[in-house]
């Protein structure tokens, strides 16, 4: 699967002003329903219920919540001294390869 680039920040016309919306808005604004949400996420409504009132979280769940209404997540950083960034591969799920220490153990001692 390839991955998709983010435009140069530099090369982006100057921004509009950003509408400032809470996750609740952003499921109403795309006719979902909580447990629409919980659906397509794989959770129960009450977690969506959670995640919507969360002042903080991980962004991979944030990019799985704004995917699941239609969106895309950008990080954006922005400075007073230069031009704003995209931060790139923030949040994004990734393969975690983890031995267990029983394995590990029998590899060392040369057990199948």
């Amino acid at each position: 699967m390839a991955t998709k680039r983010m435009p140069d920040p530099a090369s982006l016309p100057a921004p509009a002003p950003l509408a400032m919306v809470r996750l609740k808005d952003l499921r109403k604004n795309a006719g979902r329903t909580q447990e629409d949400l919980a659906l397509a996420l794989g959770v129960g409504q009450d977690t969506v219920s959670r995640l919507e009132k969360r002042s903080d979280m991980l962004l991979s769940t944030l990019r799985h919540y704004v995917a699941s209404v239609g969106g895309e997540l950008a990080l954006v950083a922005r400075f007073s001294d230069r031009p704003a960034v995209v931060i790139d591969h923030l949040g994004e799920d990734r393969p975690v390869i983890r031995a267990r220490k029983r394995d590990l153990r029998s590899a060392k001692d040369g057990e199948p």
